[in-house]
């Protein structure tokens, strides 16, 4: 069964560095930048700093679960995607794609992210945008399986965040799955 890590969070929050940080340490498994599966028009709405509806995203969301299903499918033991992910809603479309799919949502302060955004170049995602995904965002609930790091420390030190939770989230799903209590 393939396990499927989304880092998931705001703009700015650090994903894409997390989860190629992720994919290295998982041996170079199958990898999804999130943002390469908009539409252009969801991109251009973006870069105009509108922020995009629930319609919007649902044909992006199908999109990078049916991703993660053909990894499962090709055998893939975990792959890694990143995707805002901000809604319980959201989370539940790419629940549905086979295998396990996990959560690492990423909530470096505020300041952190617009920093981090302000600094970037050439991004359709403006610095603007923040606000209106911190207003729609929706936290993990106890019944979502995943994990939140706060850390707003250097790539580094999120990557060891990170890395250590994934190793241990690892040993345990094999120990579950030899005594069969994962399923």
């Amino acid at each position: 069964m393939t396990v499927h890590f989304v880092m998931m969070g705001v703009c700015g929050c650090g994903k894409t560095t997390a989860a190629l940080a992720l994919q290295r340490f998982l041996n170079g498994c199958p990898y999804a930048e999130g943002d390469e599966f908009h539409t252009q028009e969801n991109r251009d709405k973006m870069g105009a700093g509108i922020p995009l509806t629930d319609e919007d995203r649902y044909p992006w969301l199908c999109r990078l679960r049916d991703w993660m299903t053909e990894r499962s499918r090709e055998g893939a033991a975990y792959s890694v995607v990143t995707c805002s992910a901000l809604k319980r809603s959201y989370r539940d479309i790419l629940r549905g794609a086979e295998g396990k799919v996990i959560f690492v949502h990423l909530t470096p302060p505020q300041e952190v992210n617009l920093q981090r955004m302000m600094a970037r170049k050439g991004h359709y995602m403006k610095a603007g945008m923040l606000d209106s995904q911190l207003e729609i965002l929706e936290e993990l609930d106890a019944d979502e399986y995943g994990v939140k790091i706060g850390n707003p420390g250097t790539p580094e030190e999120v990557e060891a965040d990170i890395t250590a939770w994934v190793e241990n989230f690892v040993n345990q799903l094999s120990e579950k799955e030899t005594d069969g209590s994962f399923y």
